[in-house]
């Protein structure tokens, strides 16, 4: 199966400033979170990584590899809905014997701030980094600077599946303590930026989803290891 070790970085437990009061209506409100402690991986899986489960189970593979744009080894696989990244971390958990998961929302935008409070990774300026830079293609993972955890394409390349259903209002009725999502919905939450987006960064506390269903070219998936909140 090939070398199956996972590049994570583990976060502390602790408390972050989650949401923004001066962005969207679903980011509010702003709120101090704790979290348990639990580890992310340093960037989006790979095509490489997704070949590998593909090849082992017979998963389907993704339709984006038919298109060149997306083949690349070290691209971060797209075109794979929230059922294809949840068999990929069972797969996954199975391999290594690690609770490989999706991170929650909540863990997605800790890992995002780096301990950080900016609008972005890197601080506070949208353009600072050049990443909305040029013409609209799929770059590689791991080519903008790293984030405070040490974390790569947080704010950048593809929106990433999280574990959580997606409410718009959530926040309002939100634990503070490892929130984990409401207990039921029709769309399931993801953070991160686009690449084919106009705007293709993504500030901290935006928030995205989709039904799980669903597959495009800017969705992809990064895995958390650790116990699931409320589990």
């Amino acid at each position: 199966m090939g070398d199956m070790r996972l590049e994570l970085v583990t976060i502390a437990p602790g408390e972050f400033p989650m949401g923004c009061d001066h962005g969207q209506p679903d980011e509010r409100p702003a709120r101090t979170v704790w979290l348990a402690a639990f580890a992310i991986a340093v960037h989006p899986v790979t095509n490489a990584q997704y070949r590998r489960f593909v090849e082992a189970t017979g998963h389907r593979p993704t339709e984006a590899w038919s298109d060149e744009r997306f083949a690349a080894p070290n691209q971060p696989v797209v075109a794979v809905s929230w059922f294809d990244a949840i068999a990929y971390c069972e797969w996954l958990r199975a391999c290594t014997g690690q609770p490989c998961r999706l991170p929650t929302e909540a863990e997605r935008e800790k890992a995002a701030r780096g301990g950080r409070n900016g609008q972005y990774p890197w601080g506070d300026d949208p353009h600072a980094l050049g990443l909305d830079a040029g013409a609209p293609t799929l770059p590689e993972v791991g080519g903008d600077p790293a984030n405070g955890f040490g974390l790569h394409n947080t704010g950048n390349l593809v929106h990433e599946w999280c574990s959580d259903w997606y409410g718009a209002g959530y926040y309002a009725a939100a634990p503070t303590r490892n929130p984990a999502g409401p207990s039921a919905g029709t769309r399931r939450s993801s953070r991160g930026g686009s690449w084919r987006h106009h705007v293709r960064v993504s500030r901290c506390a935006a928030r995205s989803s989709l039904p799980p269903d669903r597959t495009y070219t800017d969705y992809g998936f990064r895995i958390a290891v650790g116990s699931a909140p409320g589990a």
